[in-house]
């Protein structure tokens, strides 16, 4: 154990009880889960029983439909009974379902970049939309986790840019689900890309459209739908978004093009995918469970350049 995370040096294997859901639940006040896929399955309904509230920051109560976590995650759902309770914790557009919650699921990094680029746009302008919408994604490698693969040592992933999944990435269904939630289905054709660095997302948004809207009225509605939102922040005029912007905070920079002769809107995305994209969206939800401040613990400054 010492050799993977050396932070824990001194602890034996030995110390590490099987963990006890059940009295863990009784306990807590709330406990968060960053388990694989399934593994948090058997683990929230002791929690819930026990009486704390659940935040799962893995994939297992995402979907809404068990056969599509099925599908894509290649194995049963075996708590389809807690699938209705469970907030989908992007808090920007659920906060009041997440704030009544015992179960929230944060969404994935890259659903997260981009259902906050594309709702607004899809809320107001739905209509116009004429075709599937592109997801032009890129991330840093920290996403994949630290399991040793082929493609991700460091000969192979510096001085490299690739994409991966594309069209078949289990984010795709997660980001179709949030983005039919407001009433407008949308098809959309997910690419993610592997970039360089360490953390962050990219997202390019590409929206066809049949008369779209001048780009100084979309911005004005992206203005309007996140104006008091703490933690994004939408960029005006030449601004454009950039990974090293929100690196190590809980923000999500937007900005729009429209180009109007071509038919087609892009709105661009920027998070950190470690912090707005997983452990700070998961402190935010908390925050927001407890009736506490929303920014609580998660006001530190972007690390630039």
């Amino acid at each position: 154990m010492e050799a993977v995370f050396p932070h824990l040096g001194g602890v034996a294997e030995g110390d590490l009880a099987p963990t006890d859901w059940d009295a863990l639940g009784s306990g807590a006040d709330v406990v968060f889960l960053a388990l694989p896929h399934g593994e948090a399955l058997a683990a929230v309904s002791g929690l819930l029983q026990g009486g704390a509230r659940v935040i799962d920051l893995g994939a297992d109560f995402r979907l809404r439909d068990p056969a599509a976590y099925g599908r894509w995650y290649g194995a049963e759902h075996t708590a389809t009974d807690l699938l209705s309770e469970a907030a989908y914790g992007l808090v920007e557009w659920h906060r009041d379902t997440v704030a009544g919650a015992r179960l929230v699921a944060i969404p994935g990094c890259y659903p997260t970049a981009s259902a906050l680029a594309l709702k607004p746009l899809l809320e107001h302008f739905g209509d116009r939309v004429s075709g599937a919408i592109v997801i032009d994604a890129k991330s840093g490698v920290s996403g994949a986790g630290r399991t040793p693969r082929d493609g991700y040592q460091y000969a192979e992933l510096n001085e490299n840019f690739k994409p991966y999944g594309s069209g078949a990435h289990r984010h795709q269904p997660e980001i179709e689900q949030e983005l039919a939630a407001g009433g407008r289905g949308a098809r959309v054709f997910f690419s993610p890309h592997l970039a360089p660095m360490t953390r962050g997302i990219l997202a390019a948004c590409y929206v066809p459209m049949s008369a779209p809207p001048g780009r100084e009225e979309v911005e004005a509605v992206f203005l309007d739908r996140y104006a008091g939102e703490p933690f994004v922040r939408v960029l005006t005029g030449s601004a454009l978004p950039q990974t090293k912007a929100t690196l190590g905070s809980n923000y999500c920079d937007l900005a729009v093009r429209v180009d109007r002769k071509r038919g087609l809107a892009v709105v661009f995305s920027a998070i950190d995918n470690l912090v707005k994209g997983a452990a700070g969206q998961a402190v935010q939800n908390m925050n927001v469970m407890f009736n506490l401040d929303e920014t609580t613990g998660l006001l530190a400054a972007p690390v630039f350049p």
